[in-house]
């Protein structure tokens, strides 16, 4: 097992100058050492052979007790330094000062293609973990792994994962936050990014008015990411904003498209990248429902529900404009590229939800269409992933309702308020003069058959915690072509089972690791 490792994060950038293992505020640096701890009795669940030969694994590799050890801290690669990075984010609207990697311990960054970061979650304290102890559980890490490789297959900017490993600790944790601390099997997830990076990385040296660590920050993130900027440079920073808002317009607007919600749009889990990293309680809407949020600690406010998700985005990037103003004093061109973000997502989002319904040449006129079909979509718990699916081959609009609707429901005004919406978007698609076979083609390709739901992943946390390993691997089989039919796993094409509507890890879910 030999890798081209390229410590270029560590060597490049200010490091914390303290080496102990202890939590604290760290000032003037960018990352501090930390090493994973040593696990009881480790055991690799599942491993991504994809992921693992893009970074320089052999497939022999994977079964090597070597391979485990590297994926479960309980060995450092040679010549390198584990590190977690220090940053800061608003947490619920709230500035939250010192945040930092809690429980990621960054092992290295490997050069193939491209530079990717080799990262544990899960491994151990850092010194940002405050009170916590560093450590995750199988629930949540079961619920990562997977769902970081379902929104890979999607086509959606995410961070990949690598490993999913038992650590053979137990972990104490309150899952529901009501007093209620059990012990819970202990695992590991090696997950994979170009750059773990994040808004918050910027935002906390910024909050201390730091600009030699955000200067060094802000040239490292040209000189590897967008090396057609110039460093040292105010109008490559300001170059460097709009870059990072086209990517986060383009990031969110496929969650839209394929109905995920990501649940805690802390400035702290935006990547600077526009990647969907940090999957914390996250989940896809089953009843067409914008105001749902998968978080249990955002059911009040329901601040990073499903159809807020855009607001929020302009939100954050405001308090990264406001991080990056520090270095450039300029406040005309952030200002600007903050004006474009509303502009391309309306373009973008008009155009994605034209081609979900097959409408390839979008026109000012679509946009009622769209509100018309949202409004009905809103009426009753219409299924989003199976309406948009069925609606492709749909020659009345009971085709694609009857999967989901009950009897009683798929009547009167409401299916009448259906019947005169199809009708006019039948009328619409005549318009756009292109097969039938082509348009279901289209279709397809935008609405994915098979998507990660809570309920689902429950399954495989309840049967992986019975020692079977079984339906994670099928999940991550089913999930790795959402698009295709897959007819002998048709049964994860239906809308949640009644029984999973209140069942813990169904629906909504905490924060708790």
């Amino acid at each position: 097992m030999k890798l081209n490792i390229q410590n270029t994060f560590t060597s490049e950038l200010p490091a914390d100058s303290n080496p102990n293992n202890f939590t604290r505020q760290v000032d003037n640096a960018c990352y501090s050492l930390a090493t994973p701890i040593n696990t009881k009795a480790p055991k690799l669940l599942h491993a991504n052979k994809e992921v693992a030969k893009q970074l320089g694994f052999e497939e022999k590799d994977l079964k090597t007790q070597e391979f485990l050890n590297l994926v479960t801290g309980n060995q450092i690669y040679p010549n390198t330094a584990p590190y977690a990075m220090c940053y800061g984010g608003h947490q619920f609207g709230n500035w939250a000062g010192q945040l930092g990697d809690g429980r990621a311990i960054n092992l290295f960054q490997v050069q193939t293609d491209a530079s990717y970061t080799l990262q544990l979650k899960g491994a151990g304290k850092t010194p940002y973990s405050r009170t916590a102890d560093g450590l995750a559980v199988l629930r949540s890490s079961v619920r990562e792994y997977l769902c970081a490789e379902a929104m890979h297959h999607l086509g959606v900017p995410t961070t990949r994962s690598l490993s999913l490993s038992l650590s053979g600790d137990q972990v104490l944790r309150d899952m529901l936050y009501n007093g209620n601390a059990t012990y819970e099997p202990g695992a590991i997830v090696a997950r994979v990014s170009e750059s773990f990076i994040r808004f918050g990385s910027f935002q906390i040296f910024a909050s201390r008015n730091d600009k030699a660590t955000l200067g060094a920050l802000m040239n490292y993130t040209i000189r590897h990411y967008f090396p057609h900027l110039t460093e040292n440079d105010k109008d490559s920073y300001a170059q460097l904003f709009q870059e990072v808002v086209n990517a986060t317009v383009k990031m969110i607007v496929h969650w839209q498209r394929v109905g995920f919600v990501h649940g805690v749009m802390n400035t702290d889990n935006m990547s600077i990248l526009g990647q969907t990293i940090d999957y914390g309680p996250y989940g896809w809407l089953d009843n067409y429902d914008p105001d749902w949020t998968p978080n249990t600690t955002d059911s009040q406010n329901r601040r990073y529900r499903y159809g807020q998700q855009p607001n929020i985005g302009l939100w954050n990037l405001y308090q990264l404009a406001n991080t990056f103003y520090t270095l450039t004093e300029d406040a005309k061109p952030l200002e600007e590229a903050l004006a474009s973000y509303k502009t391309q997502f309306e373009t973008q989002n008009l155009e994605m939800m034209c081609a979900k319904i097959g409408i390839q040449h979008p026109n000012k006129q679509d946009a009622i269409l769209i509100q018309s079909l949202e409004t009905n979509l809103k009426r009753v718990e219409t299924d989003m992933t199976l309406f948009f699916r069925l609606l492709a081959t749909a020659s009345q609009i009971e085709d694609c309702l009857e999967a989901f609707y009950i009897p009683e429901e798929l009547k009167g005004e409401t299916l009448t308020e259906w019947q005169v919406w199809f009708e006019q978007y039948q009328q619409r698609l005549i318009q756009e003069n292109i097969p039938k076979e082509e348009i279901i083609e289209k279709m397809n390709a935008v609405n994915p058959k098979y998507v990660l739901r809570n309920y689902m992943s429950q399954l495989a946390i309840d049967a992986a915690e019975e020692s079977d390993y079984s339906l994670i691997d099928e999940l991550y089989t089913l999930l790795q072509n959402p698009y295709d039919e897959q007819p002998e796993l048709q049964k994860w094409f239906a809308k949640r089972p009644d029984w999973a509507k209140n069942k813990v890890g169904c629906s909504m879910l905490s924060c708790s690791s």
